[in-house]
């Protein structure tokens, strides 16, 4: 039995491939979530440029400091770390893939009033192929999310689809162009609702999210995760130490080592570009946008 959507969420998850619950997170943890961001904007008050921890705006300086996403926040933050353990986040995703869930990453993506920087349209799955598409994205929005501030938007059902070229002369470039392939722009939905609530998506959606031009932030923490027998291909942009370090990323259930094959597109992203492995850095290798570029 599912332990907190109902039968028409799961049926529209399926369908559409994503889900928006509107105050799942309870207003405590958002304002602990809102206390740790401002830390690390004090952090990033003190740096010239991005390290393993902060990815700052191309327009950062120090005298005007612009944070765009802490990277692994589960790593370097105990708040973000609890709540991704807590039922408030894995039970939805339990009723979507199932009782064992393994993590594939965190990341807390900011676009500060004004500037915020644009994420170019794509698929989680064209940089992380794996056995099955039991993968998923929930993202946890800390700030009112509005069709002005830069909310994040998808195809709906583009999830059952292809798994699109995102490569720009032979190199993955981390991103596509709908209107060259196929996707009528006027399809696309924003993923809105206030603060508290979360979005859903699957990992083979095409989703993307404009610059935020609006006088409030737009912050969202993502927990990407999936069903513990999806396993990566080789190729794929997926960390791998081994089967050991595999299994500690486990967020509830029991590991196996018995991927699950799927009859489903795969797209290897390779040869990577050489800069630093950011999606704002790798996007940069598209040579047409789809959205305008933060100053």
């Amino acid at each position: 039995m599912p332990e907190v959507l109902s039968p028409e969420q799961i049926a529209q998850y399926e369908e559409t491939g994503y889900l928006v619950l509107e105050n799942q997170i309870p207003p405590d943890w958002i304002s602990k979530i809102r206390a740790e961001i401002t830390r690390f904007e004090a952090e990033a008050a003190t740096m010239t440029g991005s390290n393993d921890r902060l990815d700052l705006e191309d327009s950062h300086t120090p005298e005007n400091p612009r944070l765009r996403r802490v990277k692994l926040p589960h790593t370097i933050s105990d708040v973000m770390r609890e709540l991704m353990y807590s039922d408030h986040v894995l039970a939805p995703a339990r009723d979507l893939i199932g009782p064992d869930l393994r993590l594939h990453t965190t990341k807390l993506n900011m676009k500060s009033a004004g500037y915020g920087a644009a994420v170019e349209w794509h698929q989680d799955y064209a940089f992380y192929p794996h056995t099955n598409d039991d993968i998923l994205a929930i993202g946890v929005l800390i700030d009112d999310m509005a069709p002005e501030n830069g909310p994040l938007m998808v195809y709906p059902g583009s999830h059952k689809g292809p798994v699109y070229d995102h490569h720009v002369e032979g190199v993955f470039a981390g991103a596509m162009l709908p209107e060259e392939n196929g996707l009528n722009p006027q399809d696309a939905v924003q993923l809105i609702g206030p603060a508290g609530s979360v979005s859903i998506h699957h990992g083979r959606i095409v989703h993307g999210s404009a610059l935020n031009t609006s006088d409030r932030a737009r912050r969202i923490l993502f927990y990407e995760m999936m069903a513990a027998d999806a396993f990566p291909i080789v190729g794929s942009m997926t960390r791998w130490d081994g089967i050991e370090d595999y299994d500690t990323r486990m967020l509830c259930g029991q590991p196996t080592k018995n991927p699950r094959l799927k009859d489903i597109p795969v797209r290897i992203p390779q040869p990577q570009p050489d800069v630093p492995i950011s999606i704002y850095e790798i996007q940069k290798g598209m040579k047409k946008r789809a959205f305008d570029t933060a100053k």
